[in-house]
């Protein structure tokens, strides 16, 4: 089958800004992600459903009435909603995409209900706002690009809604209400966790279902994840996006559920907390207003430490995923801010619990900026119920702070700094500056402090002497005004200057 050449990540970026510039002047900056987001949805399905269409000619040579079988589709696009049809409408051309957009959810409810009718701030058919002459330049637009599973590799969903909330965020000056966990730290954290065949995946806080992905990537055999694949999250069309990303790579049979995961799992066996072989999240930093009244009498137990303040709710997403790990098998990695590492008063005595707990296996401390708008340093915590006998009463302290590559806009982890971070964990060994092996009993004369300069052994650094640094300024002052004193003089002489603009 011959494949479509693949968008790179800054082409589609490129090509989805031209779309929201074509929306400019009606719809306001914020609001393009509510209609550029469901459009490119609606394009990619189309483009998946042909390729699949495509497949099943080749295998039966050309037998289009096979090829419509819906068992050949991993969804259903009724007569008149493929883009197409759309493409071919010239006039009411926003009614058109609504109808195909409703078409398409109508025929596949337990898999896209709601996937696009949860940007409900998009109003298609408002003249006033977008004219069918508009609206044919934005369809066109899109058409010029395949968005199929054969010309994209990556996480494409989550990709590009990610790209609109930072863009237009950052354009508005205003900060994205969410936040995505960077691709190289979803890849390390799954790398760490190793979800295997027939193993249950969950992660309460899925946002766009990266991480699920990441996970099912991992496991490599797309049958014995059906059914085992949970995930929740609060934005509804987050969650939309997340239920869409995960059925267009493949995935069957999963769970993602919308709502508060503090307030109210989604996950439940016989009215208690639903448990997990991997749990994997990066919640929300610091959350405040989250519910810490209700937690203090959480009926599903999950306050095994303590009940954080209202205005940080980062120990109560860590208790959470603690009872959400399965007893024997259960293994977690979290994203928190570094605060956790080091915050006393009520958290300093979760934390103490935690480490007390022996679930603790490993801190790795991340390079500061490595989250888009945020100047919060994060960490991730590793925790197992089932560790190794020589892990046992021990935790591996990993600074990876300067385990990154530094680029104009932000710090990343390319494929090497992640594959350093992760030989660092597997070889559990110490390594000056890098890392350190320390007992639960270490970690107990250190009041239970989990901050890594108490532990890492870091080379003394040279001291110089502090009038030897007054000599070097004086010095680089004295030459700063003797540059300045012949660049005034250069420009007397050019006629540049007079003593009435000196």
């Amino acid at each position: 089958m011959s494949r479509a050449k693949k968008l790179t990540t800054e082409e589609l970026f490129n090509h989805l800004f031209g779309a929201c510039n074509i929306l400019r002047g009606p719809i306001n900056q914020d609001d393009y992600k509510n209609y550029v987001t469901p459009i490119l949805f609606f394009k990619r399905i189309s483009d998946v459903y042909d390729e699949e269409t495509q497949e099943a000619l080749e295998i039966s040579d050309g037998d289009e009435e096979f090829a419509s079988f819906p068992e050949n589709h991993r969804f259903q696009i009724p007569d008149g909603c493929h883009w197409r049809d759309v493409r071919n409408t010239s006039t009411n051309v926003g009614l058109a995409i609504a109808n195909a957009m409703n078409g398409i959810e109508r025929a596949n409810p337990d898999t896209l209900g709601g996937v696009f009718s949860s940007f409900d701030e998009a109003t298609w058919t408002d003249k006033n706002k977008l004219s069918d002459e508009r609206l044919k330049n934005l369809v066109e637009h899109m058409s010029k690009v395949n968005v199929g599973n054969n010309s994209y590799s990556a996480d494409i969903m989550g990709d590009s809604y990610e790209y609109l909330i930072k863009k237009f965020a950052d354009l508005s000056k205003k900060n994205a209400a969410e936040f995505y966990t960077p691709r190289e730290i979803v890849n390390l954290m799954v790398r760490i966790i190793d979800p295997q065949p027939g193993e249950t995946v969950y992660d309460p806080a899925c946002g766009t279902g990266g991480m699920l992905i990441e996970a099912i990537k991992n496991i490599d055999n797309d049958a014995l994840t059906y059914g085992k694949i949970y995930g929740q999250e609060n934005n509804l069309s987050t969650s939309a996006i997340a239920r869409m990303n995960l059925f267009l790579h493949g995935a069957r049979d999963f769970n993602i559920k919308q709502g508060d995961t503090l307030r109210s799992p989604a996950f439940l066996e016989d009215e208690k907390l639903k448990t997990f072989d991997c749990v994997l999240a990066n919640p929300p930093f610091s959350l405040k207003k989250w519910g810490a009244k209700e937690f203090s009498s959480d009926p599903y137990g999950r306050n095994i430490w303590g009940t954080p303040s209202d205005s940080n709710g980062d120990f109560a997403w860590l208790q959470h995923m603690v009872q959400s790990m399965d007893p024997d098998n259960g293994r977690c990695a979290v994203v928190l801010p570094q605060g956790v590492l080091f915050r006393q008063r009520t958290e300093g005595k979760i934390r103490e619990e935690l480490v007390k707990s022996d679930k603790l296996e490993a801190v790795i401390t991340l390079v500061d900026g490595i989250f888009f708008r945020t100047g919060v340093s994060a960490c991730i915590l590793i925790l197992n119920n089932k560790k190794v006998h020589s892990r046992k009463g021990k935790v591996c302290m990993i600074d990876a702070t300067q385990i990154y590559t530094a680029k104009r806009a932000q710090n990343y982890m390319s494929d090497d700094d992640v594959d350093t971070v992760f030989n660092l964990l597997s070889n559990y060994q110490d390594v000056e500056e890098k890392v350190k092996i320390v007992t639960i009993e270490d970690i107990a004369k250190r009041k239970y402090t989990l901050s890594m300069n108490s532990y890492i052994e870091y080379a003394p650094k040279e001291v110089i002497d502090p009038a030897q640094v007054t000599k070097e300024y004086y010095k680089c002052l004295k030459e700063v005004e003797q540059a300045e004193l012949k660049v005034q003089e250069l420009m007397e002489k050019g006629g540049f200057l007079d003593e009435q603009s000196i």
